[in-house]
């Protein structure tokens, strides 16, 4: 009870952000729409583009072009190196992030008013004039392999990686985004222009722009900076069902403590059940130390330090996972227990108090989201992305609190699925 009062006495004050949040549909001369919050109170602005398709564009034998092009984008644009391009970004004050993800490529930029034109014009370069130099190649490329070797020892990793490949065979999915040792070792640099060229388009742009703008510069700008990325990108990967059925899977790990992954199909983020799921795994496993799931484990049985639950609503797939480490001859027992909550929430549902005092919780916590310009931009993006009207920021709360106890517990009853749940485990579990 003390989170729900402490989180409502916070949120009281912040809920004023929300109701702040007067969001303007931008679409520029050239025909890219945004997101925009004007925020005139401080001389800076956040830009956040999201581009679909990311790393599921890899071509056939090219896993991690993606990532590793994205990683090289602000090593050199134009006539600048890695070098001249970072100072020119610094003595600017601006930032930018570029990261690939398995469904999109992300861009970030945060940058004050007085030298906007002269950053988003750094900004133009590095998406439509990368150099991709083969030193910047090498070196980066070392960076990608360090990491895909420290993954293969650590367990958590190695557990994602099987649980996938499992889920989604044949399916970009099922196969790591940043590569392998021998894909990533094979790429050329001309590997890399095809992914720039297939990854970064104008088709598939969303933008969201917090800040110090107006609706009039917005337009302009944005053609400026992304007009003369290419139109359109290729296809995007089909649909895919989630390929695993009930059961566990075991990876022999040489270490004392095991790590499971666990999951089955889930739920798509446009289902008109979607809250009612999003309330669902709040209770049972995704509210930290309150979830039933670490009141099973931890709190009763000191089966683990921590345990929790995800909706995963994937563009092209969905699932409901949770992810628990214990020890080797207690993780049998842990899994035992996950899978007992799992159904007595699926037979049972949860009760009215329950119900209640989660709406508290995250409808006070909520307006906690929007604490700053850069937040503000990747929630109107995400918006976007997921199809939500810009009224969702002030009605989500009224959305959420629409949901009955009936609601909850019939999607629990076909959401949570505890035959169906595959365990993957790696270390080296004793009963399993």
């Amino acid at each position: 009870m003390i989170r729900f009062a402490l989180t409502l006495w916070v949120a009281f004050t912040a809920s004023a952000a929300i109701a702040a949040v007067d969001i303007k549909e931008v679409t520029s001369p050239g025909g890219i729409d945004a997101w925009l919050v004007e925020e005139p109170s401080i001389p800076f602005t956040a830009l956040e583009i999201r581009i679909r398709g990311g790393a599921s564009l890899d071509e056939p034998g090219k896993r991690g072009a993606t990532n590793l092009m994205m990683a090289l984008i602000e090593e050199g644009a134009g006539d600048m190196d890695a070098q001249a391009f970072q100072t020119r970004r610094e003595e600017l004050a601006a930032s930018f992030r570029f990261r690939a993800g398995d469904d999109l490529t992300s861009i970030s930029a945060e940058f004050l008013t007085e030298n906007r034109d002269e950053a988003l014009a750094l900004l133009r370069e590095a998406l439509v004039n990368p150099r991709f130099d083969q030193d910047a190649i090498d070196r980066v490329r070392g960076q990608v392999l360090s990491g895909l070797a420290a993954d293969a020892k650590d367990p958590n990793t190695i557990a994602s990686d099987v649980f996938n490949a499992a889920a989604f065979p044949g399916h970009p999915y099922g196969s790591v985004m940043d590569g392998t040792v021998d894909s990533v070792t094979a790429l050329t640099r001309d590997d890399i222009l095809t992914a720039h060229r297939n990854a970064l388009t104008r088709d598939r742009i969303y933008v969201g722009a917090v800040g110090d703008i107006t609706a009039e510069e917005l337009g302009p700008l944005l053609d400026a900076l992304l007009g003369d990325l290419p139109a359109e990108g290729p296809p995007l990967p089909a649909e895919v069902e989630f390929g695993l059925g009930g059961g566990t899977t075991v990876i022999d790990f040489e270490t004392p403590q095991s790590v499971a992954l666990f999951g089955h199909t889930g739920i798509e983020r446009d289902d008109p059940d979607y809250m009612a799921a999003y309330i669902i795994n709040e209770i049972l496993g995704g509210s930290g130390f309150d979830s039933r799931l670490m009141t099973e484990v931890r709190e009763k049985r000191g089966l683990t330090y921590g345990i929790r639950s995800y909706l995963v609503p994937k563009f092209h797939a969905e699932m409901v996972i949770g992810q628990v480490a214990s020890a080797n001859n207690t993780i049998a027992q842990a899994i035992e227990v996950a899978t007992d909550v799992w159904r007595n929430f699926a037979e049972n549902g949860v009760t009215q108090t329950e119900l209640d005092e989660i709406k508290t919780y995250l409808t006070g916590a909520y307006p906690l989201r929007f604490d700053g310009n850069a937040d503000i931009a990747g929630i109107l993006v995400g918006m976007q992305l997921t199809g939500l009207p810009p009224d969702y920021v002030i009605n989500r709360n009224d959305i959420l609190n629409a949901v009955t106890l009936e609601d909850v517990n019939r999607v629990a009853a076909y959401l949570l699925q505890p035959d169906n749940l595959h365990f993957v485990v790696v270390g080296q579990p004793e009963g399993l």
